[in-house]
């Protein structure tokens, strides 16, 4: 196939990064191909989510209906060099990717021409920072998360050098896109976990309604203000500069008890989470997102249970907010089904995908999942199996690629 790079620039210089920025050609069109749409298509397939500006889209772009959450690690954690090129790779390819064009050396182009809204997001983990250049550069709160009485964490879900979080509405267009991306920085980077995501179907129910999780609960209706960017985006002021227009990621990977969860009557179901499975209000209201009422009692007794999720998660200071961004997960069981059922065995692999972000997780984050592990009724019914915490880099630009202001001196 021609044309599958731009002329002069070889993609093993590229991950080596002895390509310069303006030799790279940052804001080039990536080769893809042109195609003629139809209305359903530009309504649909052909919607994009602008790739370049100063924070990284996917973070509060209205969340996708599919997402593959990519944990990859570095062959060699002291190439620093090696890690540039990479993210100038993935700069180009997200460019052209997410804007309906072919990666640089896309040998499927036919499979980019309906983004439906791909957004790519990238994220570095704290082992990246112990290189001795950029260890003055590492935030202070990029650490694992403290052990919780609750996690079970497998080793297999655990943290890594590298995030790549995909999104799309379109299953097809994500399954591409993660194997280009994947595929172009393997002599660079291993895959060590893909973790799929899906929520509800784009077009299912009106835009901006809160996901359910398989449990049949809303999931998500807490969120900070959309004017509170102090809680969301870094803006350089905290002794890194470098880090204005980036964030931190929280990823947690919860798995979720259907078997006993079912064996619960609804009004159970519903006193463990303190809202109302059919419209997600709280118990002590009638619409969603009215606030709750924990002092609200019904003969004597409060009608949101001091144990229950929402009342041990409710913020106890205006700082213990953070985004949230979950995705369901389902897979198949662990252990083949026999001819006789196991007693207490699952019938299925099924749980939630729960990403936060916020400025500074030990301050925002913390707190609140120290809460739920020392007493949350929902705790019968779930449990972490997988940490990791990322600090997602500023945006890129049409003149310097992700990661170019960690890497400047």
């Amino acid at each position: 196939m021609t044309g599958r790079r731009s002329a002069g620039i070889s993609r093993r210089n590229l991950l080596t990064g002895t390509a310069g920025l303006a030799g790279l050609g940052v804001g080039a069109a990536a080769v893809g191909l042109s195609v003629d749409r139809t209305p359903a298509q530009a309504a649909a397939g052909g919607q994009t989510v602008p790739f370049y500006g100063a924070r990284q889209a996917g973070v509060t772009t209205a969340p996708q209906a599919h997402a593959n959450f990519v944990g990859l690690n570095l062959i060699d954690p002291g190439d620093v060099a090696s890690l540039a090129g990479v993210l100038n790779v993935w700069t180009q390819d997200a460019a052209g990717l997410t804007a309906g064009r072919g990666s640089l050396a896309d040998t499927e182009p036919e499979l980019a021409t309906d983004p439906s809204r791909l957004t790519v997001t990238v994220g570095l983990g704290p082992r990246v920072f112990e290189v001795p250049s950029l260890r003055a550069k590492r935030p202070g709160w990029l650490r694992p998360l403290p052990a919780f009485s609750i996690d079970r964490l497998q080793e297999r879900w655990g943290q890594t050098d590298v995030l790549l979080q995909i999104g799309s509405d379109d299953p097809v267009t994500l399954a591409h896109a993660t194997r280009m991306l994947t595929a172009s920085v393997r002599s660079k980077l291993r895959v060590g976990w893909v973790q799929r995501g899906f929520r509800t179907a784009r077009g299912t129910h009106t835009d901006g309604r809160t996901m359910r999780n398989l449990f049949g609960q809303v999931d998500g209706t807490v969120q900070p203000p959309g004017d509170r960017d102090d809680l969301l985006w870094e803006d350089g002021s905290g002794g890194q500069p470098w880090l204005a227009g980036g964030t931190s990621m929280v990823l947690r990977r919860i798995a979720m008890h259907m078997d006993t969860w079912e064996e619960l009557d609804r009004p159970g179901r519903e006193l463990a989470v303190g809202r109302t499975l059919d419209s997600g209000a709280p118990l002590s209201g009638s619409r969603e997102h009215d606030d709750p009422d924990f002092t609200k009692t019904e003969g004597g007794i409060p009608m949101i249970p001091a144990s229950s999720h929402i009342a041990r998660a409710h913020r106890q200071a205006d700082h213990e907010q953070f985004l949230r961004r979950a995705y369901n997960y389902d897979e198949p069981p662990e252990q083949p089904l026999l001819p006789e059922p196991v007693e207490g065995g699952d019938t299925s692999n099924s749980g939630l995908i729960f990403a936060t972000y916020q400025r500074d997780p030990v301050r925002q984050f913390v707190p609140v999942q120290q809460r739920l592990a020392d007493h949350d009724d929902l705790n019968t019914w779930t449990t972490p199996i997988g940490s990791a915490v990322y600090v997602i880099l500023p945006g890129a630009t049409e003149q310097s690629s992700l990661g170019s202001s960690l890497f400047t001196p």
